[in-house]
């Protein structure tokens, strides 16, 4: 099954300024071993910004950049987004079409906001979805702790059926791309 790897968010505005998302070294160290293993089995890398006509994520600021912990390598794929949803207004559907992906590997931030509509909307394209469950984010919310959000999407996701295609959740310890490839 043809993979590739989405990792949303990622940026300088949202994992700089104090207080920094939960685990935030800890996850970007993740999501760079799932990069280095995509790529060396040829599972394209998608980064994925958010951007704002002002703030801190306006386009082309600091904040918008990718967080420099990130390892960005030739042949990755940068695509900018304003909306929740990585697949709204942008260039990720024809990609993942034009490579004949049928299952996207999602990490990064923010866990109840793009992360979860993205993986929504890849079930809802017909696309399977591995949520990587300690490599995405969020901060501490006044009604639940950034932990308790993670969690919580961990599970939740992974309940969903309607769409038709499959979510998971799996730790990126466990996870194998040369696995994923051969599951159908």
């Amino acid at each position: 099954m043809k993979t590739a790897l989405l990792i949303i968010d990622v940026q300088r505005g949202l994992f700089d300024p104090e207080p920094r998302p939960f685990e935030a070294d800890q996850v970007m160290r993740r999501i760079n071993q799932l990069a280095a293993q995509a790529r060396a089995h040829s599972v394209p890398v998608v980064f994925i910004q958010h951007e704002s006509r002002e703030g801190s994520l306006q386009f082309g600021s600091d904040g918008w950049q990718l967080a420099q912990e990130l390892d960005l390598e030739e042949g990755d794929v940068v695509l900018r987004k304003t909306t929740p949803d990585s697949f709204l207004r942008t260039e990720l559907g024809e990609l993942l079409q034009m490579w004949e992906v049928e299952q996207v590997v999602i990490c990064g931030y923010a866990s109840e906001f793009c992360v979860d509509t993205t993986v929504r909307r890849a079930a809802a394209q017909g696309l399977d979805v591995v949520l990587v469950e300690d490599a995405h984010t969020t901060h501490d919310k006044a009604h639940m702790s950034a932990r308790q959000i993670r969690e919580h999407h961990n599970r939740t996701l992974p309940a969903i059926r309607s769409f038709g295609s499959r979510i998971s959740a799996i730790p990126s310890a466990v996870l194998q791309f040369t696995a994923l490839a051969s599951a159908a």
